[in-house]
């Protein structure tokens, strides 16, 4: 026996011995991390074969650098290839844990216009276990320290370093031939990132992603846009594009607009209850208010953008980014025709409230180039160290901060507020928290009703501001959920919390259902059953407004339309409709959740709803990716001046004040310079 070990120690003391070691040591922990850390759903023999062998040519490759070279560095290189590939590992475990996604250069890149306070978010979702990733490193360097694996000072013939090069390559292409074969078009459509690490690995997707966004920064430089890409654009809006319904059209003509932004508010949250308390009583009461207009199919079509992505289709009508936010990568540069820009050329003002930092999302340059007038961030407001928590201000003393600014806008105005406090990771200090958590054990999700609690009394005391200040009445007040806020990597929580044993993909589709809830004196309201997402918001809210925009590019439709198609595209190519939702290759009925067995004909109106989609999410990319609106201005709008806004605080209060002798229609100059009454129990403040 031990000169068995002796043996495989001698082996070891090679430096092809070191490689394998390091190989396999490196394959084992990725694979361990496939099952533990991410869902991959890898089905059936040749899923399940393809995820245990993804790790194997990237490996091979990588280790094999280091054969090239000669002496001690040989295995020093390994070691440092090791720990920066753990490294990725790592930040994916972390990102995904969050997001149920895996990091992009999209995002790396973007990071420092959305990192603020993430160290907070990231301190709680960090476990010690994720860091096990590195303990092989730890035991190779000891192995090496201690010379229990001696240094090889022998040169590796480079040929025989060819031979593993080439071998990797060979089966990397082996393994994507196999890949393909099961899921047809895997890099050529638009699929998940879950599809490409579970099919080719981790090493062979950040490879992949580095040529999108390599791909993707050559789009940017416009080298091959030209006025010509439009025509395809232009067709299929236009073919799309449905008349308004008479019975709202103009509805809410001149009136002011309230856009009230939900951070990370899911459907299921109205009406729900814990232990039988309303968890959102206040917005449940709005919500069935005989003036407003609720929509419970409306989804939210985020990606990786999140936030971004959701901002982007309510005030422009295009798709966020497949990867990435496109208000970091092409917020600054772009031409947009969005909401702010819309209604300031009739007449509006227009301004954005929000209790961080302007760069975050890069905000402070996308807002300028979406035509906003005002940007009020955290520069506007007053901080001490328990106003805020998480992402910004607490929503009530943002909401009272916020309003006296609201005093000062022209009318009529649009305002959008973005509330921060119902963010990941769901903090809320003990002197804030008045509502019991769930009990699903799961310490991520159980907070959120929480901090929905504390938005759902924020609001509360808003509304009770917009109605003494007389805004109420005089306002279409809109709210609406941004995103999720629990990821489907917490299944057995959402089990928990929907009621049920366990939940599949139909059940998780349905869960990206968000609120849209659109209020106006005199409107006739209810629940509306019509099946849209965000994408559709804006040609809704013009609709109402009675703001003609036919030639404007936009790819969402009137909610209100009787001619609505009622597709809701997901950004990773699924997509809903009354009667299917189609995830990945599976197809359900809408109704019931029952998995279908397609007959021909269902099989062609999947295709031709498939088409549609997948259309759809294109032109949209082409739209922004090649910077297309810079090619097209609709008669009678004009095209945005950057040059034309800045947001820093003396500016702002300077217009703000010129405005209001200009325009002496704000609620202020109605009561005469006197403020309206803010009333709120925020702790903080007493």
């Amino acid at each position: 026996m031990s000169g068995k070990i002796k043996g495989s120690t001698n082996k070891l003391n090679t430096v092809f011995g070191f490689y394998l070691l390091v190989v396999l040591l490196f394959c084992v922990k990725t694979y361990i991390a496939y099952q533990t850390e991410f869902t991959l759903g890898a089905k059936g023999s040749v899923q399940q074969f393809l995820l245990a062998i993804n790790p194997i040519p990237a490996a091979l490759l990588l280790f094999g650098i280091a054969l090239y070279f000669r002496g001690r560095l040989v295995y020093w290189l390994m070691i440092v290839i090791d720990l920066i590939q753990s490294i990725w590992i790592f930040a994916n475990i972390i990102y995904y844990r969050e997001f149920s996604d895996f990091l992009t250069f999209s995002v790396i890149k973007g990071s420092g216009d959305v990192q603020n306070n993430l160290g907070k978010s990231i301190g709680q979702i960090i476990r010690p276990t994720d860091f096990l990733v590195f303990l092989d490193i730890i035991v190779l360097v000891v192995l090496l320290l201690t010379h229990v694996i001696r240094v090889d000072v022998r040169p590796f013939k480079r040929r025989y370093a060819l031979v593993l090069s080439v071998l990797a390559f060979s089966l990397m292409g082996a393994e994507y031939g196999m890949a393909n074969a099961d899921r047809s078009g895997l890099l050529t459509r638009t699929f998940d990132n879950n599809y490409i690490v579970k099919y080719l690995g981790l090493n062979e997707y950040a490879a992949f992603n580095a040529y999108q966004t390599q791909k993707e920064s050559a789009t940017r430089a416009h080298a091959n846009a030209s006025a010509s890409d439009l025509t395809s654009v232009k067709k299929f809006v236009n073919r799309n594009r449905v008349s308004p319904n008479v019975k709202y059209y103009g509805q809410a003509k001149g009136k002011n607009v309230i856009i009230i932004h939900l951070e990370s508010f899911q459907q299921f949250l109205i009406n729900y209850k814990v232990d039988g308390k309303e968890v959102t009583p206040n917005l449940n009461k709005f919500y069935k208010n005989k003036n407003t207009l609720s929509f419970d199919n409306f989804y939210n079509q985020v990606a990786q953008g999140k936030t971004s992505d959701a901002e982007m289709m309510l005030e422009n009508s295009l798709y966020g980014l497949p990867q990435g936010s496109a208000m970091t990568t092409y917020g600054t540069q772009n031409t947009f025709q969005a909401a702010p820009a819309i209604l300031s050329q009739k007449g509006y003002t227009t301004a954005a409230f929000h209790g961080d930092v302007p760069s975050f999302w890069n905000r402070d340059n996308t807002y300028k180039s979406w035509g906003y007038e005002y940007f009020f961030s955290s520069s506007y407001y007053k901080t001490k160290p328990d106003y805020s928590v998480g992402y910004g201000l607490k929503d009530k003393i943002f909401f009272k901060q916020a309003s006296q600014y609201l005093d000062q806008l022209p009318q009529p105005f649009y305002a959008k507020l973005i509330t921060l406090t119902n963010h990941y990771p769901y903090e809320l200090d003990k002197q804030n928290t008045d509502f019991p958590a769930t009990k699903t054990g799961d310490k991520t999700v159980d907070p959120y009703v929480q901090t929905a609690h504390y938005l759902d009394e924020a609001f509360g005391e808003f509304l009770t501001y917009l109605k003494t200040s007389g805004l109420y009445k005089n306002s279409v007040i809109m709210l609406y959920g941004d995103h999720y806020g629990i990821s489907d990597n917490h299944r057995a929580a959402i089990a928990h919390l929907l009621g049920k044993k366990s939940v599949n993909e139909y059940d998780l589709a349905q869960f990206q259902k968000v609120p849209l809830m659109i209020h106006s004196a005199g409107l006739k309201g209810g629940i509306d059953h019509t099946y849209g997402g965000e994408i559709d918001v804006l040609p809704t809210l013009m609709d109402l407004l009675g703001v003609k925009d036919n030639n404007t590019i936009q790819f969402g439709q009137d909610l209100l339309s009787n001619k609505r198609n009622q597709v809701v595209a997901f950004r990773d190519g699924d997509f809903v409709t009354p009667k299917y939702t189609k995830v990945g290759s599976t197809v359900y009925q809408t109704s019931t959740g029952k998995k279908l067995t397609l007959t021909s004909q269902q099989k062609k109106q999947i295709t031709k709803l498939q088409n549609y989609v997948t259309t759809e999410l294109s032109l949209s990319d082409r739209v922004i990716e090649g910077d297309l609106l810079r090619f097209y201005t609709p008669k009678g709008f004009t095209k945005v001046n950057k040059k034309d806004y800045n947001y820093k605080y003396i500016n702002g209060m300077a217009k703000l004040k010129a405005a209001e002798k200009k325009y002496p229609t704000s609620v202020l100059a109605k009561r005469n310079g006197k403020a309206v009454p803010y009333k709120t129990d925020a702790p903080e403040l007493k």
